[in-house]
């Protein structure tokens, strides 16, 4: 089982300077990389108030040059939003400067803010995904492609970069609701299992994921990946005391801004009290409990689980202490499974 370390959009605005929050991150890096994670997963949002946060495609390159050899991965790039003739060569230019340790993660985003700021639909997303992650593909792989799609447009065009992997690097894709779990079945890409699912509808997710695959033609992918909310402490007790506040603020903003989508049983965990959710959905307790969560997740089949350690009004000391104590108890025994 790999472990991999969640950037995600925790910083208050205005509660640290930017270069600080820039020499924080590095640091943070370090310590991941020196705990024993295998990845390092950064997000991706825009105007994403009320949280500052940095973009993922030189966040990563510049983490591709610190010792190590962690894979790097967005987590998620919210493709939707971008031209796929630019995300394709971002890709393949980041792909060599990591020399093959990336991996493309990909979402549709739930943010209205966000699709109008780039000037696309909400209903649009899904199609511009599949459409996307299509010409992305030719483009990687064909010496002249020409494609007139819904959404997109090249004629004769010859790419400028190619990835460092072939045909290219993986694709994770995320999928909250059923959908988007059918969407990632048909392009027979990695499934990646969002934050807030509960594990009895991430099985029913997942059959319904391989069904998907088996009627489209795919073999499984041999990975699958899940992302959690994770806090580890002494005893179950003092991880929830530590987390709660950092957890508030968290699931308030997502509340606010729509990450549930449709999706009734989403929307019953998102919206609802936060007891539920930690208890239904979270990792966290003393190293032993985290770990006998993170072993169910690996008897569901999932081969990467993805856990965030950093809150909203946590301190970089405390981020650190935080990453220690899970490198040190909890990645060894993850690395057993």
């Amino acid at each position: 089982m790999r472990a991999g370390f969640q950037v995600g959009h925790v910083v208050l605005r205005g509660t640290v300077d930017h270069q600080q929050q820039w020499q924080d991150l590095l640091s943070q890096y370090r310590a991941v990389n020196d705990a024993g994670f295998d990845s390092y997963c950064y997000g991706n949002h825009f105007l994403i108030d009320p949280f500052q946060h940095f973009q993922p495609w030189t966040v990563l390159a510049r983490m591709a040059a610190e010792p190590g050899n962690m894979t790097l991965a967005t987590s998620v790039l919210l493709l939707p939003l971008l031209n796929p003739v630019e995300v394709a060569e971002q890709a393949a230019t980041l792909d060599h400067i990591a020399e093959g340790r990336f991996v493309l993660g990909v979402g549709l985003g739930y943010r209205v803010e966000e699709c109008e700021a780039f000037g696309i639909k909400m209903s649009e997303r899904g199609g511009r995904i599949t459409e996307s992650l299509e010409l992305m593909r030719r483009l990687w792989t064909e010496d002249e492609v020409t494609h007139h799609g819904k959404y997109y447009h090249v004629t004769g065009a010859k790419p400028t970069a190619r990835p460092y992997q072939k045909p290219g690097p993986k694709v994770w894709q995320a999928a909250m609701s059923d959908p988007a779990i059918r969407r990632v079945g048909r392009t027979g890409d990695i499934l990646f299992v969002g934050p807030a699912q509960g594990n009895e509808s991430i099985r029913k997710q997942i059959d319904l994921y391989h069904e998907t695959l088996e009627k489209s033609g795919h073999e499984r992918p041999e990975d699958m990946v899940i992302v959690r909310e994770f806090f580890c402490a002494s005893t179950h007790e003092e991880a929830i005391t530590k987390a709660r506040a950092g957890f508030e603020t968290k699931y308030r903003v997502y509340r606010e801004q729509g990450l549930h989508g449709s999706d009734e049983e989403l929307a019953r965990k998102v919206t609802g009290d936060l007891e539920t959710l930690m208890e239904e959905t979270f990792v966290l307790g003393s190293p032993e409990e985290c770990l006998e969560q993170i072993e169910e997740y690996e008897n569901m089949g999932f081969t990467d689980v993805i856990v965030r350690l950093f809150y909203p009004e946590m301190s970089q000391t405390e981020a650190l202490e935080h990453i220690s104590l899970v490198g040190e108890k909890v990645i060894p025994e993850m690395h057993r499974l």
